[in-house]
């Protein structure tokens, strides 16, 4: 018997990179990053190495107070996105959200990063005065998916992704095995994430953030100069529906999920492995039934770290050789950190659609110790890409990789 096909019939995106589908593009045609300094968030915070950040600019909608209360800005990033994408999957007010047969696949790093302030207050006073009654709500690892269920009624499965910088790709993949299981008949599916001071001072503890002068310049996937990470915020969300019944209501299909694969290094828990990475990307393309040379593009994971570019490029060059187009559109908005893997699956079937590839930002000379890979450069490229993978890698040995097929 045949597998179902599980297709993306409505996407919203909300990033550095604009908040909606035409912004996007036109900022990724520009060949500018949306980096910027941001003393006005770190300035008063002591003994940071970075002063970097990729933030969304646009208003957030001014949802009734009511609605976003447990949410935090994470919450409302998220709400915003997947507003969009049932708008755009023609579902946003459809009977089938609240009839049990829809469900919800979505991650963050965690919850609101602001709510932790709370427990800092009440660690540091002694004093339960400081903890709200929205305090752990808003701060939990699940807040995002069950908010949006609270949010738009949706009263099927909750699959909470909170997998670091795999929690949006994660959520894509398990909301489409849900489909093929035939638990739902619709997923939203999705992550999201608040720029904070805490999500910086993440990872300028680990010496891993972009000391950069000059924000154009930073951050620089796979370049030798590279020097570490510019966080970003957003929330990407796609709806997954079954192809068949997608296209008897007339819906209109933005890509087919054709492949999907989760692997653990089981390791290290921050330095990556290549052999994991090697391995998930080849069971998402056994997944999909395709040789590697079916891949018309690799968007990859691209932090502009040592470590990190260097598994992740050596891993990718066993796998598709030398000749795949690849590129990082972490050089353009940043790593979104929970939302990165949802944003990306968005903005590479943008550039299906449009055929066009964006290049990787601010690499000049790749480093020697990174696998030699067709790395897209200068204006970009033109390309029919049938199929694409995103990868996304997470602290932890985490590991996704998704093929999504133009249709």
């Amino acid at each position: 018997m045949d597998r179902k096909r599980i297709v993306i019939t409505g996407m919203g995106a909300w990033s550095p990179l604009g908040n909606t589908m035409e912004k996007a593009i036109s900022a990724m045609r520009s060949l500018r990053n949306r980096v910027e300094a941001q003393d006005s968030v770190l300035g008063g915070y002591r003994n940071f190495n970075t002063r970097l950040g990729a933030v969304v600019h646009e208003a957030l909608p001014d949802y009734p107070r009511k609605k976003t209360r447990t949410m935090g800005r994470i919450g409302v990033l998220a709400a915003a996105a997947s507003e969009d994408a049932l708008r755009d999957a023609g579902l946003l007010d459809d009977p089938v959200l609240t009839s049990g047969d829809t469900g919800i696949a979505y991650g963050s790093s965690g919850g609101s990063a602001m709510a932790f302030s709370d427990v800092a207050g009440f660690e540091s006073n002694k004093d339960v005065v400081y903890l709200k009654g929205s305090t752990y709500v808003t701060m939990m690892p699940h807040t995002v998916p069950v908010n949006l269920s609270i949010f738009f009624g949706i009263t099927g499965q909750i699959v909470p992704t909170s997998v670091a910088c795999a929690s949006g790709s994660m959520a894509i993949g398990y909301g489409r095995d849900m489909m093929l299981l035939g638990r739902e008949k619709v997923m939203l599916c999705g992550g999201a994430e608040e720029f904070s001071p805490f999500s910086v001072g993440v990872f300028d503890a680990l010496f891993q953030t972009s000391r950069a002068e000059d924000p154009s310049l930073a951050p620089r996937p796979f370049d030798r100069s590279r020097d570490g990470i510019v966080v970003g915020e957003g929330a990407g969300t796609v709806i997954l529906e079954e192809y068949e019944s997608a296209r008897a209501r007339g819906a209109n299909i933005c890509a087919e999920v054709a492949g999907f694969a989760s692997t653990s290094d089981a390791t290290h828990i921050t330095a990556p492995s290549a052999d994991g990475m090697e391995r998930c990307m080849r069971k998402a393309l056994a997944d999909a039934g395709l040789p590697p040379s079916a891949i018309g593009y690799v968007n990859g994971h691209g932090t502009g770290t040592e470590l990190g570019d260097i598994a992740e490029s050596q891993a990718t060059v066993r796998v598709f050789g030398d000749k795949v187009p690849f590129s990082a559109i972490k050089s353009y908005m940043g790593h979104t950190l929970g939302a990165a893997g949802a944003l990306e699956t968005v903005y590479s079937i943008l550039m299906q659609r449009d055929g066009w590839l964006a290049p990787n930002l601010n690499l000049t000379d790749p480093d020697p110790r990174c696998g030699g890979l067709d790395y897209i450069t200068g204006e970009g490229r033109s390309a029919d890409a049938e199929f694409v993978m995103i990868n996304n890698f997470a602290f932890g040995g985490v590991n996704t990789s998704l093929i999504l097929r133009k249709l």
